[in-house]
């Protein structure tokens, strides 16, 4: 199971990060909101905790933000807060669950087991042409078979299929998978764009990565 924990308080998240890796979660650890966005959007997670303050982008809308695009990924909010006017702010926003800090770390195992229960149910798949992007298993479908993805190949098709049609810049691609601003890392994007096209064209899959001069790569369905 894999966890998002954004929690701006360096000592208590810490402390649950060592949690929920000793109770066997892969973990990843944000200080901030807009980092637990991009994190959410580009990654693949079975449930993410999130504190509702935290500096640039608060818990409550980075929630809002993903549930606008879609993203269902169970969300336990943790906050400061008791109030009940909160309680149903973060739950009408699409909170799955909500907890009032402070908290006992049992309490928040169980209702994140809870939350990861559920949605091992689930597999989330992205559709292109006859190609489909399974999001919970990293693997790429097509008429001929499948093949699973590397993490960068992963995270680079997806930003790609986000906007179907539209170019993407290599700076973006950078910022965005490698977190890199310089063009330090274009030669590795090279070599995941020639992986992909070699398994979309391994796959049968009529989806296609053309690079647009001077304005990024384009996913688009041949023909």
């Amino acid at each position: 199971m894999k966890l998002l924990i954004a929690e701006d308080e360096g000592a208590l998240r810490y402390a649950l990060e060592v949690l929920f890796q000793r109770n066997k979660f892969t973990v990843d650890a944000v200080d901030n909101g807009e980092d637990a966005l991009l994190y959410l959007q580009l990654g693949r997670y079975d449930a993410a905790v999130l504190d509702v303050m935290m500096p640039k982008m608060d818990g409550i809308t980075v929630l809002r933000r993903l549930r606008a695009e879609g993203n269902r990924t169970p969300v336990l909010l943790l906050t400061a807060k008791a109030e009940i006017e909160d309680r149903v702010e973060g739950l009408d926003a699409g909170a799955n669950d909500y907890l009032p800090k402070p908290f006992d770390v049992r309490e928040l195992l169980a209702r994140v087991r809870v939350l990861t229960r559920s949605e091992e149910q689930q597999t989330v798949q992205i559709s292109l042409g006859n190609t489909v992007l399974d999001t919970k298993r990293f693997r790429l479908r097509g008429p001929l078979g499948e093949r699973e993805l590397a993490n960068k190949e992963f995270q680079t098709l997806l930003l790609l299929l986000r906007a179907p049609g539209s170019p993407v810049s290599v700076e973006t691609v950078l910022r965005q998978v490698w977190e890199a601003d310089s063009l330090g890392q274009e030669n590795a994007l090279w070599t995941v764009v020639y992986n992909l096209r070699k398994k979309l064209g391994e796959i049968g899959s009529d989806v296609v990565i053309q690079n647009k001069r001077n304005l990024g790569y384009v996913l688009e369905v041949r023909g």
